[in-house]
């Protein structure tokens, strides 16, 4: 709430707040964290199915929701004219590099929580966040506050002392925050709409999964037809999957990297106490150290959003 506070006085004129294109950004960004956490557990309630073919539905569901949802709001016309402008090979190849990563990364978020390794995908998550951080302050040239780097500090030595506790980095850890910065930055630097570069992910990635379910999961797939309940729980996959996709690519837009970076920290922190209480990951005291560091950094952002807060109502 502190950050939201933040941004909602930056302007005083108060009937025009929630039109600042950052206050905007900030309340997208808090509603892709909140709805990617639902999205965490949600194959605990579709248990029936894999967590690869909990990942197959979501994309061709995804695909089925975001056509209807072009539609019925007429923007399919803004997409296939965002589209039809990209011109040259080496646009081409900004659009299309960026798509298996994203195809992966929701795989990896369908499949982890139900194979054990739900804690290891919140460390990526946690993660992640810190690299984007860099990632603005190096080709963005963005600068943050002291309380801004006293975050991210904490952030690293508690993620450095999780490393050594452990010895290891799991390889899903490292596959979140590895790639997935890169697929945002390229996003943001090709500059394309978030709803057109969305919809065409799952343009190119959700066919393919319906061909591999029609081919390897016939039974599957009658199952989830057939199966009213089911199918509806799908179908809620989907349409949530495209809520949540889109608030945080849109909000990756409006925001400078460095902010959209903090505020990912609520999502890692969220996934970790699904992981281990719905999931029931397992949860090591010895956590506390590495752990106790990143929550100390969320506190120092809260802080911040806490003075700024108060400066501008003075």
């Amino acid at each position: 709430m502190s950050v939201l506070k933040q941004f909602s006085k930056k302007s005083p004129i108060k009937p025009h707040i929630k039109d600042s294109p950052l206050f905007m950004g900030v309340f997208l960004a808090l509603l892709s964290n909140v709805l990617f956490g639902v999205l965490y557990v949600y194959g605990k309630w579709v248990a029936i199915l894999s967590g690869t073919s909990v990942f197959l539905w979501r994309l061709v569901m995804m695909w089925v929701c975001m056509t209807l949802f072009l539609i019925l709001t007429r923007q399919m016309t803004v997409v296939a004219t965002d589209i039809g402008a990209i011109k040259g090979l080496k646009s081409w190849l900004w659009l299309l590099i960026p798509t298996p990563i994203f195809a992966s990364q929701l795989w990896l978020f369908m499949w982890a929580p139900l194979n054990g390794h739900g804690v290891a995908t919140a460390m990526g998550y946690f993660l992640f966040p810190l690299v984007m951080v860099l990632f603005g302050a190096a080709l963005f040239k963005e600068r943050l506050s002291r309380l801004q780097w006293c975050a991210v500090a904490l952030a690293a030595v508690g993620v450095t002392l999780e490393i050594i506790r452990t010895g290891s980095i799991s390889w899903a850890t490292f596959w979140v925050c590895g790639t997935y910065p890169i697929y945002y930055i390229m996003r943001r630097r090709q500059g394309i709409r978030a709803l057109t570069g969305l919809y065409f992910d799952t343009c190119i990635i959700a066919p393919v999964c319906l061909l591999w379910l029609l081919m390897n999961d016939w039974q599957g797939v009658r199952m989830v037809l057939f199966d009213g309940w089911i199918l509806v729980k799908i179908f809620g996959l989907g349409a949530l999957s495209v809520l949540a996709l889109q608030s945080n690519l849109e909000a990756n837009h409006r925001l400078p990297v460095s902010l959209f970076g903090m505020l990912g920290y609520l999502e890692p922190a969220l996934l970790f106490v699904l992981a281990v209480t719905v999931l029931g990951g397992e949860f090591d005291m010895d956590m506390l150290a590495s752990y106790g560091l990143i929550w100390m950094g969320i506190l120092c952002l809260i802080i911040q959003g806490v003075l700024v807060s108060r400066r501008r109502s003075y």
